[in-house]
């Protein structure tokens, strides 16, 4: 246990999706105002080992960290190592807000604590020991916390539990937090967050979700030191007074959490209700010098705020894909398209098109002043994405395809300037005459699906005089990775690079094209192997999103 650090435990209660992420992060802001050094672990009590193999439409955006860890369950032994870098989206969140880095080791999945308990158990571990929930499985959680405390150094960490009280996969993470909290009093603070919904028939705020979340987080020996309504208003006073009295928590501790048009004002929000006072007196926290920084400057970030609820110019961007069920599965592109317009003025009107078979492709994108081809995998919609690209060729529209609408947009190029009909990836279709996308070498003998992919922040080399050296202006730079097919640049022809396409990146050695572009001064249409978006902050834009817009707005002026 590192004794200089403080804990602060986030659950959520009534339904999922209301926003813990956000709020977790805010709760770091407000600390980061303070001078504090501070970081977040998200739990997440599904038993796969990473996020990796879930459908974005089930489970929201895979986020890449820099870093690829090897995870090993049981510590210096022979067991084998699983690479994690793919985790929850929640720390795009927390990245974004908090302007810090994770390493993949603060995702802790049910799936890694079980697997660790399972072979040590195998290994002789807990010799002569009946292993149960608990001690062992709770005194893994618990360990996995304290480590990642000490070796940073933090003043705070901050751990999101995912899902919702009362959720029997999440249960064994709450009683580790109890007796943390038992074993630790001092230095643990509860963050209770709940939905009061707004009754439109009797034309007031609901209390009753928010007791019975409360109780249900009592009866597992957990008493919140703070609730935060989540709201489509600001919180009521008698709805603050009813949650207090009922939930056995001071009324100043009730902090109101309504939608907001700029969600970077959230801390603003937070300080003005007097959170932050209120945990470092919890958790007897003594303010220290801040150094100035645009990141945790108090007096910065409320001009950062400014800026974004100042841009009201609009700039509309066409975004076909296949994953637009939930609003979360494009996240940090989302995000990164934000950032990029409001430090111009503007804000994106993002028209998603969830495309199908029978879409009308010039009909959805007519009205676009910019096309931002979605990743993916899999060969659903793949004719639609194909189509866009093309759409975009013809018509001129500024077009940044990542990833997979990069791999397609080239597929668009071979079919319509080099006469190949029939071009395609490999994944789509492996019997294509012209695998103009295909598998990476490393990956030609992989057989596991889970954390096997061309993963995290990878040296890329640009080409001098390209769109992508105009947007990064250095020759060298790191982006993050997450594939198995690449762009076979044997392609590229004397014939490819006349009609317009070039290579305008590649790795350290060469053999991997990281990213292609159109030669063209009157049209600016890049597509990236990698995703600019994870780095991309609400501070500082990510460079290509920002030429991005830039072109966006001179083709609609």
């Amino acid at each position: 246990m590192a004794m200089d650090c403080k804990y602060c435990f986030v659950t959520g209660g009534v339904m999922s999706g209301i926003g813990k992420g956000v709020v977790t992060a805010c709760i770091g802001k407000v600390l980061q105002f303070r001078g504090f050094k501070v970081s977040v672990v998200k739990i997440d009590p599904y038993l796969n080992i990473d996020p990796g193999t879930l459908n974005p439409t089930e489970h929201g955006e895979c986020f890449i960290t820099e870093d690829v860890w090897e995870f090993k369950p049981v510590f210096e032994s022979d067991e084998r190592s699983y690479r994690i870098s793919e985790i929850d989206q929640d720390f795009g969140t927390y990245s974004r807000i908090l302007g810090i880095e994770m390493h993949p080791s603060h995702n802790i999945t049910s799936g890694q604590i079980y697997l660790s308990t399972i072979l040590r158990e195998r290994k002789g571990k807990f010799l002569g020991k009946t292993v149960q929930l608990i001690p062992h499985v709770t005194d893994i959680i618990k360990n996995r916390l304290f480590e990642i405390s000490e070796k940073e150094e933090l003043d705070v960490l901050l751990i999101e539990c995912g899902g919702t009280v009362g959720d029997l996969e999440s249960s064994i993470f709450l009683e580790a937090f109890r007796q943390i909290k038992l074993e630790y009093p001092k230095q643990t603070v509860f963050v209770h967050v709940t939905l009061v919904p707004y009754s439109k028939a009797v034309g007031q705020q609901k209390s009753k979700p928010t007791q019975h979340s409360v109780k249900m987080l009592q009866s597992l020996g957990l008493q919140p030191d703070i609730i935060i309504g989540r709201s489509e208003f600001p919180l009521a006073k008698d709805i603050k007074r009813k949650i207090s009295l009922y939930s056995n928590v001071p009324e100043r501790a009730v902090i109101s959490n309504p939608d907001l048009e700029v969600v970077y004002e959230l801390p603003i929000l937070f300080e003005e209700q007097g959170l932050g006072d209120i945990i470092c007196e919890l958790i007897d926290l003594k303010a220290k010098l801040v150094s100035y920084s645009e990141v945790t400057n108090y007096s910065e970030w409320v001009k950062m705020v400014e800026m974004y609820k100042k841009a009201n110019k609009i700039v509309r961007i066409g975004m076909p894909g296949k994953y637009f069920n939930i609003s979360d599965s494009y996240i940090s592109i989302n995000e990164a398209l934000e950032h990029a317009a409001a430090h111009q003025g503007y804000r994106p009107e993002l028209k998603m098109i969830n495309l199908a078979e029978d879409t009308d492709i010039e009909k959805e994108l007519s009205d676009c002043d910019g096309i931002l081809l979605t990743p993916g995998f899999g060969e659903r919609a793949v004719e639609g994405m194909i189509r866009s690209a093309e759409y975009a060729m013809e018509n001129k529209i500024p077009f940044l395809g990542i990833c997979f609408g990069a791999q397609l947009f080239y597929v668009a190029f071979c079919r319509k300037y080099l006469g190949l009909k029939k071009a395609n990836s490999t994944e789509i279709d492996p019997n294509t005459p012209y695998p103009v996308v295909d598998l990476l070498k490393s990956q030609e003998v992989i057989t596991e699906k889970g954390g096997t992919m061309r993963l995290g922040a990878q040296k890329i080399i640009i080409q001098l005089n390209t769109k992508l050296f105009e947007a990064y202006k250095e020759k060298e730079i790191y982006e993050r990775f997450r594939h198995r097919y690449h762009i076979k640049e044997r392609f590229i022809t004397e014939e490819a690079k006349q009609k317009g396409i070039i290579v305008s990146s590649r790795n350290e050695t060469g053999d991997i094209v990281n990213s292609i572009e159109l030669n063209r001064t009157d049209h600016w249409m890049v597509g990236t192997q990698f995703h600019p978006e994870f780095k991309s902050r609400p501070y500082n834009p990510s460079p290509i999103y920002m030429d991005f817009i830039k072109a966006c707005i001179k083709s609609k002026d």
